[in-house]
């Protein structure tokens, strides 16, 4: 495949076939590229076979046919397992090849991962979380926040843009993740405050599934508000936007990174307490949004 600047296109990778994974790996696919897919159960990548990617046994063997290798996978040690695992990255020749991945995991995660990662092999690392979820993932219109080097984040512009709308590099190593943690602090607390919102409605007397049109164009105008609220309203959990385990990680990150900064953060601390409980009550694989639930009175 040749690129729109006459460039060859290289040859990609996806490891990590989940909520995300599975609809960016296809956008990816749908776009002519030449990709090889890994996930730790083999029967998510079937819809993608069939649609042309190749299937691997292995990270390893993903790094092996392919010289940019995209990841999203659950969180720090699930990235650290699928790197230095036996089977993993690092057991690949490395030198020339890089890694894309947009897992969220703490800063300094991605920081050490990526130095152990070039020392072991000579590849590459850019931390590149994404925010958009499931629904931006599907239509392409994810924002892509990346730390790494600026040479290497140009190499994959191209590549990223076939799944996102918008691809910033923030700052070297690490800086994509820091940029998440505050995209995490305004989507959490705006599910905590949305949540509210609608259940004051609700027991008031008023149509909550009205807010998003009452609203629209106003200061309280966002995404979250079109997004959330009728979902909220509605019931609609499944498929899950994401995950409350997800979320919460992500606002205990923020928690951690703001005491090692001297950074004041009571609303996300709240928020992070408000999906601990939604998690003992829904549970982890609970849509995020059930966090609503739980200001439901005993008999609602």
């Amino acid at each position: 495949m040749t690129m729109a600047d006459g460039q060859h296109a290289e040859k990609l990778g996806y490891l990590g076939l989940g909520l995300m994974g599975l609809p960016m790996s296809r956008r990816l696919l749908n776009a002519g590229y030449d990709v090889t897919v890994w996930n730790r159960s083999a029967g998510k990548a079937a819809s993608l076979v069939e649609a042309g990617a190749k299937l691997a046994s292995s990270p390893r063997d993903v790094a092996t046919a392919a010289s940019i290798i995209f990841m999203c996978v659950t969180d720090a040690r699930a990235v650290e397992e699928v790197v230095f695992g036996s089977e993993g990255l690092a057991a690949a020749p490395g030198v020339g090849k890089l890694v894309v991945d947009f897992s969220s995991i703490h800063p300094d995660a991605a920081r050490t991962i990526a130095t152990r990662l070039r020392t072991a092999n000579g590849m590459g690392w850019i931390d590149a979380p994404v925010s958009g979820g499931t629904k931006g993932a599907e239509g392409g219109t994810l924002a892509v926040m990346a730390g790494g080097d600026a040479a290497d984040i140009e190499r994959v512009r191209p590549y990223v843009l076939a799944m996102a709308r918008r691809f910033t590099h923030m700052g070297p190593t690490g800086a994509g993740q820091t940029t998440k943690l505050c995209n995490q602090i305004i989507a959490g607390c705006a599910m905590a405050v949305l949540a509210e919102a609608t259940r004051l409605a609700e027991n008031a007397g008023i149509d909550a599934g009205r807010l998003p049109e009452a609203l629209a164009g106003g200061f309280a105008d966002s995404i979250p508000l079109q997004l959330f609220v009728p979902r909220m309203v509605q019931g609609i959990h499944s498929p899950p936007l994401g995950h409350i385990a997800t979320i919460l990680k992500d606002l205990d990150t923020v928690v951690e990174v703001a005491r090692d900064t001297s950074s004041p953060v009571p609303m996300t601390s709240l928020a992070a307490q408000l999906f601990r409980m939604a998690k003992s009550l829904r549970g982890g694989d609970a849509d995020a949004l059930e966090i609503y639930k739980l200001s439901a009175s005993q008999t609602g």
